[in-house]
């Protein structure tokens, strides 16, 4: 599957060394005002910004957004709205040493024994660059949710990034099956390196003893006030009780170091390389906006937009 969501849709498309990435979102209400500034200033946000890092990657992409459909003089047309950003800073030849050997801890064998084949190249589909699309159309359903008071945050927390949705009324998300908990899991468990989802503030509310889980009800409690505490993370028999929705993701480390790695081959000999490709070193600043990004994808497609 290279989509995610029912009525707001995202097919996404592209590989980390291929001509481009990009996606088609569908579902998208007609004569919406796009701010296609802040869209761009969120890919900043993925990049870490301007400057580079010492822990994030060499490579420099401008990821400069092609709309190819969908926008008309700024507003949406209610038609599919497909865009691409142009892979322009890429070194296949770097990865050359691993065409026929797999990396520990990455897809690269995964790929190969479910496909019998698979783009060597900075990972192909199983690179963070996939989430360009992401965070594009991300930042799409956060600019519609906002018009109806849903806004996002995130604070990294170690290899941990907590987010909280705000604004979310009462009463979103179904029971069992297609709890609002598990539509959020099934969002961020999807984003290269995801490793753990849990609901609740804090995080480990859930190791709590049975007299203390439950959030006691504020007396004389507003709409979006309603229990003095929040360790249930706003979301109660899979459905929303219009408190702050609170979870928390966390993320394993970059697999790949430059100065050497026992890989193994396709025949089952281990062999040392040195990867030439530009990887991150700890890529956990760029993966906020991701979060955010997932959340209000998931967020979009449960609510009516309007």
């Amino acid at each position: 599957m290279n989509s995610i969501g029912n009525t707001f849709r995202l097919t996404t498309f592209g590989e980390s060394h291929g001509p481009a990435v990009g996606g088609v979102l569908d579902g998208c209400p007609a004569g919406k005002v796009l701010d296609l500034a802040f869209i761009q200033q969120e890919l900043l946000r993925r990049r870490d910004g301007d400057v580079p890092s010492p822990l994030t990657t060499a490579r420099h992409e401008a990821d400069r957004i092609e709309w190819l459909s969908g926008l008309y003089q700024g507003r949406t047309l209610g038609t599919p709205i497909a865009f691409l950003v142009r892979n322009q800073d890429c070194r296949p030849a770097d990865y050359g040493q691993l065409q026929d050997c797999f990396r520990p801890g990455h897809a690269d064998y995964t790929y190969q024994q479910k496909y019998g084949h698979r783009d060597p190249r900075g990972g192909g589909r199983a690179s963070g660059r996939e989430t360009v699309a992401r965070v594009i159309a991300g930042a799409i359903a956060k600019q519609l949710l906002l018009t109806q008071g849903i806004s996002f945050s995130t604070t990294i927390r170690g290899r941990q990034i907590a987010c909280t949705i705000l604004g979310l009324p009462a009463g979103v998300g179904d029971p069992v099956f297609d709890r609002l908990n598990a539509r959020l899991g099934f969002a961020m468990l999807s984003i290269p390196s995801a490793m753990a989802f849990a609901v609740g503030d804090p995080a480990d509310s859930y190791q709590l003893p049975p007299d203390q889980f439950p959030d006691a009800w504020q007396p004389q409690g507003t709409a979006d006030r309603l229990t003095l505490t929040n360790h249930c993370g706003g979301i109660q028999g899979g459905i929303s009780n219009g408190m702050p929705v609170v979870f928390h993701v966390g993320f394993h480390a970059p697999v790949t170091h430059p100065e050497g790695m026992t890989c193994r081959r396709a025949d089952g000999s281990l062999v040392s390389v040195a990867p030439h490709g530009r990887h991150d070193r700890d890529h956990i600043t760029r993966l906020p906006v991701i979060v955010e990004a997932m959340a209000a994808l998931t967020v979009a497609d449960l609510i009516a937009l309007t």
